[in-house]
């Protein structure tokens, strides 16, 4: 959808210089843009991965580069949208021309709202339920300030970045995995979409726990977790989690995977991770997750474990404890039942 609007956007090519690109995806058709003189930025691992593998220049930070225009792919949060825009803005000079491109349902009309109060605007152009449109970058502090990146203290002792899952506080799938993780922990665990590393500590408070891999795909929610983390036993990886491997198993996975590819629920990406926690899990091993109630991952979970146990939940979330990785065709049986 995005694409045909570059194209609508840039009928003769892209402007002479160096372009920033904040927010394209490995899928994009850039046909439109002379990739050889676009910078992408890029926080999220596979699409990060994937520009890289096309040959497209991504970076996650842009340290004091400058460009002589940009585009800012609208992000779903607004203070992430907003914060994409301010540092945009902040490497372009004054009279260069910021294009902001996003679906209605990513907030672009709101978005237009707000620019038009700001800086001249023209060039909108509708296109795929989503419009893009150019900016005239202004001198000064044109962007408000509270449009900025900052820090949010998601709780106590744990700072989060804009954007990133459950940013204003902890998730309460993880809270209640938590009250549901044993006393004592294997030796060696990974936390599959760790986040800003809440749930991360609270497996390094239990005994047992000489090292935890924290594995995540969005680099502001890894560098957040390196920061709310101060502990040898803790080994960081910005990566996918659905292709994550180690050179040696581990005997203890915890996750609370992500469901949803944009706005559409996606149980493919919770199977995904499932499937990664039984490669990378000795047979003796154990996998404890929260999911929400309503997503079918039994048959997933009967498929790679051989014992299957809810252990805990609400109306909203289920627990659920997995061991024998390797040995499919486990029933499920909640607490207080038997097999």
């Amino acid at each position: 959808m995005t694409q045909s609007r570059l194209e609508l956007a840039f009928p003769q090519g892209m402007p002479e210089g160096k372009m920033l690109f904040v927010g394209a995806s490995a899928g994009d058709d850039l046909r439109a843009l002379d990739t050889d003189r676009v910078t992408v930025l890029q926080r999220h691992f596979p699409d990060h991965a994937g520009l890289t593998a096309r040959g497209i220049a991504a970076v996650t930070g842009l340290d004091d580069q400058r460009f002589d225009a940009a585009i800012v792919r609208l992000a779903r949060a607004k203070a992430a949208a907003h914060a994409d825009i301010a540092l945009a803005a902040s490497r372009l000079e004054p009279g260069a021309s910021l294009w902001i491109d996003g679906q209605k349902t990513d907030g672009v009309d709101a978005v237009l709202k707000e620019m038009r109060k700001l800086a001249p605007v023209d060039e909108v152009t509708s296109k795929a339920h989503g419009k893009i449109f150019r900016v005239e970058v202004q001198a000064g502090d044109w962007i408000p300030a509270d449009w900025h990146a900052r820090e949010n203290q998601a709780a106590p002792g744990f700072i989060t970045l804009p954007g990133v899952f459950s940013a204003d506080g902890i998730d309460p799938g993880s809270a209640l995995l938590a009250q549901h993780l044993p006393e004592k922990l294997p030796t060696r665990v990974v936390d599959l979409g760790a986040g800003w590393g809440w749930l991360s500590a609270q497996a390094l408070a239990r005994k047992g726990v000489t090292e935890l891999h924290l594995v995540e795909a969005d680099h502001a929610a890894i560098e957040s977790a390196r920061r709310n983390i101060d502990d040898p036993r803790a080994h960081f990886h910005w990566a996918d989690a659905r292709d994550f491997r180690l050179k040696d198993p581990v005997n203890g996975v915890i996750m609370n995977p992500p469901f949803h590819q944009g706005r559409q629920a996606d149980p493919k990406l919770g199977a995904s991770f499932i499937a990664t926690a039984a490669r990378i899990l000795t047979s003796a091993g154990r996998l404890w997750m929260v999911a929400n109630r309503h997503l079918p991952y039994e048959a997933v979970l009967a498929d790679h474990f051989g014992q299957v146990h809810e252990i805990g939940g609400d109306n909203r979330f289920k627990v659920i404890e997995a061991t024998a990785a390797g040995r499919g065709t486990a029933t499920l049986t909640r607490k207080g039942s038997r097999r």
